[in-house]
């Protein structure tokens, strides 16, 4: 049996150390940051279809605007619940396994990290601040 060089290894064992350790550091923080943390994820994955650009906004819903998303859109449902993810559309759909319901949509080409659906769910647990 051929073992591979030397540096390959260790560059094997480095990588994997340094994948666990950003894994460790994709922890949620102790209290989620709306410009911080939110708003890059609905600006990267939402804001296309559900932003301030009312050609291009689907559903009639607005994300952009903490009013707007506490409103919802042509459902009627409340996009965000603040202090009830469970309660809450957004939340709902972004954790939906239902490809007619699942957001980001499958035609958006984008997927949420599950790091990222966590953050939002934690938001809106807290009372999504803005």
């Amino acid at each position: 049996m051929v073992h591979p060089p030397r540096w390959i290894r260790l560059a094997a064992t480095l990588t994997l150390a340094l994948t666990g350790c950003l894994n460790a550091s994709a922890a949620l923080p102790d209290e989620v940051d709306f410009a911080r943390d939110v708003q890059p994820i609905l600006s990267d994955f939402c804001y296309h279809c559900h932003g301030p650009d009312a050609g291009s906004r689907k559903a009639g819903l607005r994300l952009d605007r903490r009013d707007d998303a506490l409103a919802g859109g042509k459902s009627g449902l409340p996009a965000i619940t603040p202090g009830a993810s469970d309660q809450s559309e957004l939340i709902a759909r972004i954790f939906s396994d239902d490809p007619e319901e699942v957001m980001p949509s499958h035609d958006s080409h984008r997927t949420l990290t599950e790091h990222q659906k966590r953050v939002l769910k934690r938001c809106v647990a807290e009372g999504a601040p803005w």
